[in-house]
Order: structure tokens, then C-alpha cells, then sequence
């Protein structure tokens, strides 16, 4: 398990360190515009495969737990949020009913297995509260089929209809489901002016001509 810690240490050093300021100013953005909807100050809500905590460290609840398996992404948190250094697939150290909302981004692809994203989707279930959302983005292999394999560490190719189709067999009912939500990626792109993001979550048609990521939001019965 260290070893696999330490992969992954590395491979985030060198995909991400150089954009944290950028990426923390993009998240910004899509949290005020976008994500803060969903989230009441009296929610409790876990970022699952939190990376370096751009959402989870920038919304405003009552309790914050963040799970990921990099070690760096402790140092990389507020003293707010409780960090659980982890594999997601085994059993999360929280109560059962005791989540108001998981949300997750770019992190089921990088599963190794099916089996992994099963398990994690059932543990996300049992945390949860009736009534409970969970989020999820990530890269749309049916739009950026060739790319998707451009980073070492994606695993598993998925859709927004099969994450849909995983969500409801453990038993989510989902609320929506978007093909094209953000574009694909932000390494190694061009470095928009958060007012550009701004403008760009606020105008869902353009959506269908950027997107390359998909958004599903599902609900604990």
C-alpha cells in the first residue's frame, strides 16, 4: 500500500503541482457558481478521491471529511477537514446515515477495477442519509476516447450512462444526468481567466460544443 502511496505522490507532483494556484481559482468559480446549490451550511460532505482539497476546502458546511490515498493531500487541506488516508473501496470509518452529500471528481476512472468503483459506491450508499446526494464528474469516454488513455493512471473507461447504470444497481436513484458538463481536462491546457469559467457554467449550451465530462447526480432513497 505504501508503494502504491508514493506512485501516486509522484505522479500527482508532476501532473498538478505546477497549476495549483490556477486550478484553486477555477475551483473557486465552479463552487460558487455551480456546486454551492447542493450544499446547505448544515450538510455534512465528503470529497472522495480529494486530491488536493480545491472543492472540499472551499465550500462552506458543517462537518468536511476528504478521502485519498495520496499522502500529500494532507498538507494540502484546511485544519477543518478530517482526512481519511485510505483505500475507498474498503470499509470508510464513518457511521452509517451520518453523510449529507459524497461528491467526487475525476476519481472513479482512476480505480483499478469495476469491482474497486462497486464497492466504493456502496460504501458512499451506506454513509449517506436518506435523501442524501452523490455527485460525480469525470472524463466522458464516449467524447475523448482517444485522450482518455493519455494519462497513465485511468483504469476504467466510463460514461455517463454506465456510472448511471452502476449508481442505480446499488441502489441510488438518479436525478440528473449531463454527457457534457466541463472540458475534459485542465492539464497542459490554456489558462482561462476565472471570468471565462464564470461565463461558461452560466451558459449551458455551450456545454454540448466543450464538454467532455460528465456530471450525474444521484439520491439515497
Amino acid at each position: 500500500m505504501r508503494a502504491l502511496n508514493t506512485e501516486l505522490e509522484k505522479i500527482y507532483h508532476r501532473r498538478f503541482d505546477a497549476d495549483l494556484e490556477y486550478r484553486n481559482q477555477v475551483w473557486g468559480v465552479l463552487v460558487r457558481d455551480f456546486f454551492s446549490r447542493y450544499i446547505r451550511a448544515s450538510d455534512h460532505v465528503l470529497d472522495l478521491g480529494c486530491g488536493y482539497g480545491q472543492f472540499i476546502n472551499q465550500i462552506q458546511c458543517a462537518r468536511k471529511y476528504a478521502i485519498d490515498l495520496n499522502p500529500t493531500s494532507r498538507h494540502a487541506l484546511h485544519d477543518s477537514v478530517l482526512f481519511l488516508e485510505q483505500d475507498c473501496s474498503e470499509k470508510w470509518p464513518l457511521d452509517e446515515n451520518s453523510l449529507s452529500l459524497v461528491f467526487t471528481s475525476n476519481f472513479f476512472e482512476h480505480l483499478p477495477t469495476k469491482t474497486h468503483l462497486t464497492k466504493t459506491l456502496e460504501q458512499a450508499y451506506r454513509c449517506l442519509r436518506s435523501g442524501g446526494q452523490l455527485i460525480a464528474m469525470g472524463p466522458n469516454a464516449k467524447y475523448i476516447p482517444g485522450a482518455y488513455w493519455d494519462f497513465f493512471d485511468h483504469h476504467i473507461a466510463l460514461t455517463e450512462l454506465s456510472l448511471q447504470e452502476a449508481l442505480e444497481v446499488t441502489g441510488f436513484r438518479t436525478l440528473e444526468v449531463i454527457g457534457r458538463f466541463l472540458p475534459p481536462t485542465m492539464v497542459n491546457k490554456p489558462k482561462y481567466p476565472p471570468q471565462f469559467v464564470s461565463l461558461y457554467i452560466k451558459t449551458r449550451w455551450l456545454w454540448r460544443w466543450f464538454g467532455g465530462q460528465f456530471l450525474v447526480i444521484a439520491k439515497k432513497p
